[in-house]
């Protein structure tokens, strides 16, 4: 977290000195109990006197900081009185501006429940803060530097557990300072921030243009890892290109999580109908086209309580009613009951993948089509699945020749956009959807030429954008709140200061009534956030 300005411009003569005027050394640090630091004044000369020269034209890049914090006070002021209301239960609404908080601000979603952070994400996390930390710090430097006052040292802290930094200034020249230039260098670390949130955006927005001349973009997301532990593990490895779920093309790793969410949805709302009894009545979904040779050979299901049991190896299926099913009457298939009802059998799944599809839960069938039309030799079946579970096919093509031949189901992409004509295969999940979002690591970049060495490195920008600008935008928020410690406390300060028909006095209890309700808020509104992350 980003350490408030110690030095602040004051209205009052409170001239009390927490901080060393002056350091003797251009390198310090301090160590308590409670408090440890690292102060520098090796930059002190440099930033100034590139304050200095170019005073005209930072005078006017912080002056535009100062229009764009306001808005942001204000704003999350609203927010906040928003949210306390909904608290306090002055206003019946949901739960929605605390889960955008939640995934805009810190980067998580709310319906995600039990998260978890890796290593290779703490390490981003860290560098970002670093980065972020550094050019709010600066934006602080260089708006003092442009109105003339040079900093004394920037110090990187550790309270307790909370790190953070500050840069020092010497109170007395802040305080001789006018209003508008004061709010320039407290306004200064909150645009910097807001800024670097736009670059991360910007190179975010123009990366496919940038990587174009090495990688291929949003032609079927890219395998980088799965986890041993994974459901996948036995069927996907690094390199392999994932073409689509339940023939829906597959782009890129949003389409890919998008999907997946639409899968547990649908997975839900089956679940709600998962006896024996509703599942041979519920609307109909996936399905295929089995023919009633295959259906004569396939065993009966055997019921244990209202659970339907196959062997091993085989799955339990049951006929979906159609009105529209051109049905042969065969007493030996005794197939007319099926329209009333639903028969259940054990087929192969490996079998039934390569048979013609039937149902409306498939994306790539047409409008058009009959919800589960077979062929006269044919009826059509749909998997029966325990509470939770979904059926997905996942597809995906295999990058080199010699794991093309060990596919047990091999096809060509017949496919303009299909550079190699790559191997294509397919297998089914069974399971729970949302598993598959995190069970393997995806990048939405394919690397023109094999080298495994810079298949990642997409993946890293990508992560260290995301993450720079989550931190950043934090950091922008944080210190727009008016809150003690924070700039948020010094842009009151002044603020309220412009208000000459209240005394002095008046306007210091103002104060402090403003900061007390906004951190007290503020608490209260962070802890609801992350009890939604929970």
């Amino acid at each position: 977290m980003e350490g408030r300005r110690i030095r602040r411009w004051r209205s009052h003569n409170n001239q009390t000195h927490i901080l060393p005027v002056r350091l003797n050394h251009p390198l310090s640090n301090s160590i308590s109990c409670w408090y440890c630091d690292f102060k520098s004044s090796i930059l002190n000369q440099p930033l100034f006197r590139f304050g200095r020269t170019y005073s005209r034209y930072l005078k006017a890049w912080f002056s535009m900081g100062v229009g764009f914090s306001l808005a942001v006070l204000s704003a999350v002021t609203v927010i906040l009185l928003y949210e306390i209301g909904q608290i306090l239960c002055l206003y019946y609404g949901n739960s929605q501006m605390s889960n955008v908080m939640s995934e805009y601000l810190f980067g998580f979603s709310s319906t995600i429940s039990g998260l978890t952070i890796s290593v290779a994400d703490v390490g981003y996390l860290c560098i970002s803060s670093i980065i972020s930390v550094s050019v709010h710090e600066l934006g602080h430097a260089l708006a003092a530097a442009s109105e003339g006052i040079q900093m004394e040292y920037i110090a990187v802290f550790l309270a307790v557990l909370f790190p953070g930094a500050l840069v020092a200034f010497n109170h007395e020249l802040l305080q001789a300072l006018s209003k508008v230039s004061a709010l320039r260098i407290y306004c200064a670390g909150v645009w910097h921030n807001a800024v670097l949130c736009a670059v991360c955006a910007w190179i975010l927005f123009l990366q496919p243009s940038i990587l174009y001349p090495f990688y291929i973009h949003a032609e079927g997301p890219m395998v980088l890892d799965v986890s041993p532990a994974s459901p996948l593990s036995g069927y996907l490895s690094p390199g392999d290109v994932i073409i689509s779920l339940d023939d829906i093309r597959i782009n890129n790793v949003r389409e890919w999580s998008q999907s997946i969410v639409v899968l547990t949805e649908h997975s839900y709302e089956n679940s709600q109908n998962h006896s024996l009894e509703k599942s041979m009545k519920r609307s109909i979904g996936k399905g295929y086209c089995i023919p009633y040779s295959l259906v004569e050979e396939g065993k009966r299901v055997s019921l244990e309580g209202k659970e339907a049991s196959c062997p091993d190896e085989l799955s339990a299926f049951i006929t979906i009613p159609c009105l529209d099913q051109a049905m042969p009457h065969d007493d030996n298939l005794e197939v007319n009951h099926q329209r009333d009802g639903g028969e259940l059998r054990c087929f192969n799944a490996k079998d039934v993948l390569k048979l013609e599809k039937c149902g409306d839960g498939w994306g790539g069938l047409h409008s058009n089509r009959s919800s589960c039309l077979c062929s006269k030799e044919g009826t059509c079946f749909h998997p029966l699945l325990s509470t939770g579970e979904a059926w997905v096919e996942i597809t995906y093509s295999s990058p080199s020749p010699l794991q093309c031949s060990q596919l047990g189901r091999m096809r060509v992409v017949d496919d303009d956009n299909s550079r190699e004509k790559p191997c294509v295969k397919t297998f089914v999940f069974v399971g729970d959807a949302i598993s598959l979002k995190h069970s393997v690591l995806l990048t939405s970049y394919q690397p023109r030429w094999s080298a495994k060495f810079g298949a990642r490195l997409p993946y890293v920008l990508e992560k260290f954008l995301m993450f720079t600008f989550h931190v950043s935008l934090t950091l922008a928020l944080l210190n727009s709140l008016p809150v003690y410690f924070l700039d948020g406390e010094a842009i009151s300060e002044v603020i309220i200061n412009y208000f000459r028909f209240l005394s002095s006095r008046r306007r210091r209890t103002v104060l402090q009534y403003f900061l007390f309700g906004g951190t007290v808020t503020s608490i209260l509104v962070f802890v609801r956030v992350f009890l939604v992350l929970l």
